[in-house]
């Protein structure tokens, strides 16, 4: 296949999604490989009256946890903490208290550093587990959407609505409680707010000058143009309106562009940003759910059982938001459809273009 059919192959795909699927108002692409000689941009859809575009930004949703996973592993190799380190170390008594009470017994001093990035600690995720009375939290976040979270409120409403899954580094469950519990403890070891450990760290570094963390910072190149709306539980959201993303913080607040995430994922793999130890550590892979695994705030996509052709590693969003380096074809893949509940489509879209990629000749 030549490349000119493949993009208009991949391209048509995207535009397809987006006209026919009444939960898609915009979507975006980026496709990229050294190898493979191709540099494709696509945007389709709308925000509000304007039309989708590719330098657009976006609500990056999970992905913005490997931002997090980063920062601690650089601290690590700075030796500003050990992944073996207790968190109770670095956070307030009275957050740990009752933080993992489980089968009658406290197990809150047990927990580490690399439980906590790794999802292995047992604690439950505020954002998408279920309570024990009331709303889903990301009902609250969107029925309150004028009420501002700080991170120490979600760590309460966890502790007091919700209860651990199993004993810290048994198995692995996905949770953003810990990953707010991750971005106070940079706090702590940087006397920094999170967000600017964010720029200083990694935004400014690397030039990404459309990415910033919502409701905290701003970007160091201001556009006029909108960012793109998203679609939760059949709500068009504009993102800057609601301050209650502000809960999720350390987790995934992040707006970027699909040239931003390129830069951090191509820093990422060719260790500009850690060492290729500390990368491969991040890559210490443990099942979390079908075809996917997590490591040390990174993703393994299994795109198939029997072959490593498609896989990929990076990390996904709950709103159909990917970043995504495939080895085999040297080829990173980013972009969001923007639509909660769209985990599993993005993934289908994302294996059903690399095998168009793999047909370049």
């Amino acid at each position: 296949m030549r490349r000119e059919e493949a993009k208009t192959k991949i391209d048509d795909r995207l535009k397809r999604i987006v006209d026919s699927d009444s939960r898609v108002y915009n979507a975006y692409l980026l496709i990229h490989s050294e190898k493979q000689n191709l540099y494709w941009n696509f945007a389709h859809g709308q925000t509000g009256e304007k039309p989708a575009i590719p330098e657009q930004s976006y609500h990056t949703a999970s992905i913005a946890k490997a931002f997090t996973a980063v920062i601690i592993v650089v601290l690590e190799e700075k030796g500003l903490l050990d992944y073996h380190d207790p968190i109770a170390k670095y956070l307030p008594e009275q957050m740990m208290n009752g933080l993992h009470f489980y089968k009658g017994k406290d197990y809150s001093q047990n927990i580490l550093i690399e439980h906590l990035v790794s999802c292995t600690s047992g604690l439950p995720d505020f954002y998408e587990d279920k309570p024990k009375q009331g709303k889903h939290f990301l009902d609250l976040l969107l029925d309150e959407s004028t009420r501002v979270w700080t991170p120490q409120e979600t760590i309460e409403w966890t502790k007091q609505q919700m209860s651990p899954k199993f004993l810290p580094g048994e198995k692995c469950h996905y949770s953003n409680t810990g990953y707010n519990l991750l971005g106070l403890i940079i706090e702590t070891i940087t006397s920094k707010p999170y967000h600017e450990v964010l720029h200083e760290y990694i935004f400014k570094p690397l030039k990404m000058n459309q990415t910033y963390l919502s409701q905290y910072s701003k970007p160091a190149e201001e556009t006029s143009y909108p960012i793109a709306n998203v679609n939760m539980k059949s709500r068009e959201i504009v993102v800057e309106e609601h301050q209650s993303f502000s809960s999720i913080y350390a987790g995934g607040q992040a707006v970027s562009t699909s040239e931003d995430l390129l830069k951090f994922m191509k820093a990422l793999v060719e260790g500009r940003l850690i060492t290729k130890e500390s990368l491969t550590r991040m890559k210490t892979w443990s099942k979390l759910w079908m075809g996917i695994e997590y490591g040390y705030g990174l993703m393994r996509v299994r795109m198939l059982p029997f072959t490593d052709k498609y896989n990929a590693w990076g990390h996904l969003g709950s709103i159909g938001s990917f970043m995504l380096y495939n080895p085999v074809m040297d080829t990173y893949i980013i972009g969001s459809f923007n639509a909660s509940g769209y985990v599993a489509k993005s993934i289908q879209f994302v294996f059903k273009a690399l095998r168009v990629i793999a047909k370049i000749k």
